[in-house]
């Protein structure tokens, strides 16, 4: 049986382990519902070495990679290195598709941008297979839950648009990649649509009101940056080199597919 430890096992981390237990896989993990505590150096390197692979789904922290500062060393020499980085590191693109060649932004300056940025870089320098994702969405975290709690909001930004990609996908690109070379992947649907477009189809399917239109200055503060940024994410790479597929191509599939079972 082989064995993958991940680093912070929190939403879609907790989804690729149940993926690649379900193949046979032993997990070994941080985080609060892991098995090993991060801080404990011993028992985490007993881990690595244990590990046929290593999956991080840790972000960066005072610009620094918890995991490469911690444990960067004790990598050399795992078999398969994984991260799981953001495509925020392309920053706005003005609503253009952007594929694995567009330039990485921030990689010379600070902030939330620049952390991400270098640790994306980082863990390419070693290896690793970076999977750059766009908003996440899946049971218990979509927009019927923002509905149903008051959270979801609609913007009037014309020509405003996003990817997205569905959490079992990203578990099966992050399988797919398990046999794959080296190299950054970007993991998302087929169709970037505006968010409102989201929250409208999610009240359709579910009844719940619409939420207000909302100008762009009265746009809650915590939710400005995601708003501040425009692209598409082209995922014709992950097809080709992973041979991934998205089960859900785009919102309305994912959508149904977390309202029909329910969760």
């Amino acid at each position: 049986m082989k064995t993958m430890l991940i680093f912070g096992l929190g939403y879609t981390a907790h989804a690729i382990a149940r993926r690649l237990a379900d193949d046979g896989w032993h997990i070994e993990a941080t985080g609060r519902a892991g098995t090993l505590d991060f801080a404990d150096q011993d028992a985490v390197r007993a881990a690595i070495g244990r590990a046929d692979a290593v999956l991080s789904s840790v972000p960066p922290a005072d610009e620094q990679d918890p995991v490469l500062t911690h444990y960067g060393a004790d990598l050399i020499g795992v078999g398969w290195l994984g991260y799981l980085s953001s495509t925020g590191v392309y920053g706005d693109c003005g609503g253009a598709w952007v594929d694995e060649t567009a330039p990485v932004v921030g990689l010379g300056g600070s902030g939330r941008r620049s952390a991400r940025a270098l640790a994306d870089a980082a863990w390419l320098e070693r290896g690793a297979r970076v999977l750059r994702l766009p908003g996440i969405y899946g049971p218990g975290r979509s927009a019927f839950e923002r509905l149903q709690s008051g959270r979801a909001h609609r913007v009037d930004l014309p020509g405003q648009i996003f990817s997205r990609i569905h959490v079992e996908d990203i578990a099966g690109a992050a399988h797919a990649a398990l046999s794959a070379p080296p190299g950054a992947y970007n993991i998302a649907d087929d169709r970037p649509a505006p968010q409102n477009a989201v929250i409208e189809e999610a009240c359709r399917i579910s009844g719940l009101p619409l939420p207000p239109l909302l100008a762009e200055q009265d746009v809650p503060p915590a939710s400005r940056a995601f708003y501040a940024e425009n692209r598409r994410v082209a995922n014709g790479k992950a097809k080709r080199v992973l041979g991934w597929r998205p089960r859900f191509a785009d919102y309305r599939a994912g959508l149904r597919g977390i309202w029909e079972r329910g969760e």
